[in-house]
């Protein structure tokens, strides 16, 4: 049995088998990007998203494990309610802090990051490490992050 649990409503899903998990699906233009132990491979339908993974998927409209609504900053998700949020017009980054007298600045959504020993994924770093380091991002979801992070492994960037 294959099922399809909702993390953001109509967007991202985490797909169990059996109740393991075994990959994660994000709908984007009409487009299904599932990713799993094998990569991310895209289905252009649900038809052939479902003879893919070999069988009818049972769709979870429950999104009570999903991530807060009110944890949007930009329409990026943050890792916590985000306070004090403003747009950087020059980077083009959703910076947040993660409560309202802070001053450490946090960047929404998830990133892949270059540190010495390669590319690793980030979820909302603080704006001090994408500052210091060479970065690709913000990201919506988890599944268009780990795809740019495939992508940049690959290349000898």
């Amino acid at each position: 049995m294959i099922k399809a649990k909702a993390i953001l409503k109509d967007k991202f899903w985490i797909i169990e088998q059996n109740g393991n998990k075994v990959g994660t699906l994000s709908v984007s233009e009409d487009q299904y990007l599932y990713s799993c132990n094998t990569g991310t491979h895209m289905y252009i339908n649900q038809r052939q998203l479902n003879n893919a993974l070999g069988g009818k998927i049972n769709w979870s409209e429950s999104i009570s494990d999903a991530v807060e609504t009110d944890n949007i900053a930009y329409e990026f998700p943050t890792s916590t309610t985000p306070h004090n949020v403003i747009w950087d017009v020059k980077q083009k980054l959703p910076l947040f802090t993660k409560s309202s007298n802070s001053k450490s600045l946090y960047a929404a959504g998830y990133y892949i990051i270059k540190f010495e020993k390669g590319w690793v994924k980030s979820f909302c770093p603080k704006l001090i490490t994408i500052q210091r380091y060479k970065f690709k991002g913000p990201f919506k979801n988890d599944l268009h992050m780990r795809l740019e992070l495939s992508n940049a492994n690959k290349s000898a960037d």
